[in-house]
């Protein structure tokens, strides 16, 4: 499990947004990175989240990466704590 502080203008880059049209949130590329790469090695997954939240400009962790890197591999849960600033 991962925790991420964002500000609260940014939200959109983590979580997909309708009202936006946030087509790159981390979110969408999440769903799509772990539709396409179930029971792949996480060591293939890694670089996919770092791009993914690269793009995002999400500050995960290595570690994060990592960890949900594993997830997809092993068709497991992730959850990530957001904690939303002020700024």
């Amino acid at each position: 499990m991962g925790t991420l502080s964002i500000p609260s203008a940014d939200v959109h880059r983590l979580l997909t947004d309708s009202a936006r049209g946030s087509a790159t949130s981390y979110q969408r590329a999440f769903t799509d990175i772990a539709a396409t790469h179930h029971g792949r090695p996480a060591a293939e997954i890694l670089p996919l989240l770092r791009a993914a939240a690269d793009v995002a400009l999400l500050g995960f962790t290595r570690a994060d990466l990592e960890d949900q890197a594993a997830a997809i591999s092993h068709g497991a849960r992730y959850e990530l704590r957001v904690r939303i600033t002020d700024r």
